[in-house]
């Protein structure tokens, strides 16, 4: 799931930034093709899995403004909260579906793709069996707990003849595309040095107590798993998505062990790449962070305020700032991602990318345990 914390509120500099942009830039995503190109008029259909606070708070209204899918459908353990959302988005209470009824999915035209926004624990047996009903998977992260659960829903879809994607939002957002772009045209030179981190304030109220990312079964983990992902994210992109080879890790300490008993406060690691480049990343639940530096020969690059949440985040190089139009996140992914369906593209943020970075976790964990330096299984 995806942190629900805000960013930091409009400075002079991002209102300079904003209104250099609105100049007239002409956006192209990583694959060329301009944004005002004519798309295919098809809206495919989604059926969001799991109705918390990201299906409620973002995946939802993000669904009200997407141009080329909508959502049609829903599969909830209450039957109730799906009749609530049937009338509040307009699909019929026959697209509304349990745990226990996927199955049924198969015979529904109008449903093409189930995103999965349950714990990570659960992702596995749900995205199996989306792809068992014939139905396109995204899957939110991280992927799942373990790299064998990762290869599980891997195999699940091919065997379906479904596509899967991982819920990687920022692949889609402007200022992390740009970074992409510097790392694959090397405009730099290659990034060698890179530092990042990514975490909030985990609150000590009653519902951070009952909260299931505190939960070490249903979460796989703490921070690492939830917010660590991202920073994974940033320094895999910074390489132009090579994997790093192996990983030190230790644990930060824990202030709160009433809140802490299961999962990790914070970590911090370093990894490794093939080229000698070397990635500095921290992540925790008891510091308000996020922020990505990528150093080369050069030139850098920068994203801050914040990198990683669902604000505008800055991108900042050493030739001056980039400047792009604000984007809803969530919007510009499920677009994206519909987009690569309908026009028979790879997609940006496939399931073996989500395989990979659960690798690296499992690794990091792994490192973090023993205090050994731990080579990262591809």
């Amino acid at each position: 799931m995806n942190n629900p914390t805000s960013g930091s509120p409009v400075t002079r500099r991002r209102f300079i930034g904003r209104m250099s942009a609105a100049a007239a830039l002409v956006l192209m995503p990583r694959d060329g093709r301009a944004l005002d190109a004519p798309t295919p008029k098809k809206k495919l259909g989604v059926a969001l899995l799991g109705l918390g606070r990201y299906s409620a708070n973002q995946l939802g209204p993000a669904l009200r403004l997407t141009e080329h899918c909508r959502l049609t459908g829903v599969v909830t353990g209450s039957r109730e909260k799906g009749r609530e959302w049937s009338r509040s988005y307009g699909f019929p209470e026959r697209n509304i579906y349990g745990y226990d009824t996927m199955g049924d999915l198969a015979g529904n035209p109008d449903i093409d793709i189930v995103y999965v926004v349950t714990p990570n624990q659960l992702h596995a047996g749900h995205c199996i069996a989306a792809a068992k009903a014939g139905k396109h998977v995204i899957c939110e992260k991280p992927m799942a707990t373990s790299v064998s659960d990762c290869n599980a829903i891997l195999a699940a879809c091919r065997a379906a003849g479904v596509r899967l994607a991982v819920g990687y939002r920022l692949h889609y957002e402007p200022h992390h595309a740009e970074l992409a772009r510097l790392a694959r045209e090397k405009v730099f030179g290659p990034f060698m040095k890179m530092e990042g981190a990514n975490g909030f304030i985990m609150g000590e109220s009653a519902r951070a107590a009952t909260d299931w990312r505190l939960d070490k079964k249903l979460a796989g983990g703490g921070p690492l798993m939830d917010m660590g992902v991202y920073v994974i994210q940033a320094a895999c992109m910074a390489k132009v998505e090579a994997a790093p080879v192996a990983v030190t890790a230790s644990f930060g300490p824990v202030t709160r062990p009433k809140v802490f008993s299961e999962v990790e406060e914070s970590i911090q690691w370093t990894m490794e790449f093939a080229d000698g480049a070397v990635a500095h990343c921290r992540s925790s639940y008891g510091e308000q962070v996020s922020r990505f530096r990528a150093e080369a020969a050069h030139g850098w690059a920068q994203l801050e305020d914040p990198a990683f949440y669902y604000a505008e985040p800055f991108l900042t190089t050493s030739r001056g700032p980039s400047n792009f139009p604000e984007v809803n996140h969530q919007v510009a992914q499920l677009d994206g991602m519909a987009l690569e369906l309908l026009e028979g593209r790879p997609s940006l943020a496939p399931g073996e990318m989500g395989r990979r970075d659960i690798a690296i976790v499992e690794a990091i964990y792994a490192a973090a345990m023993s205090g050994q330096r731990v080579e990262v299984r591809s």
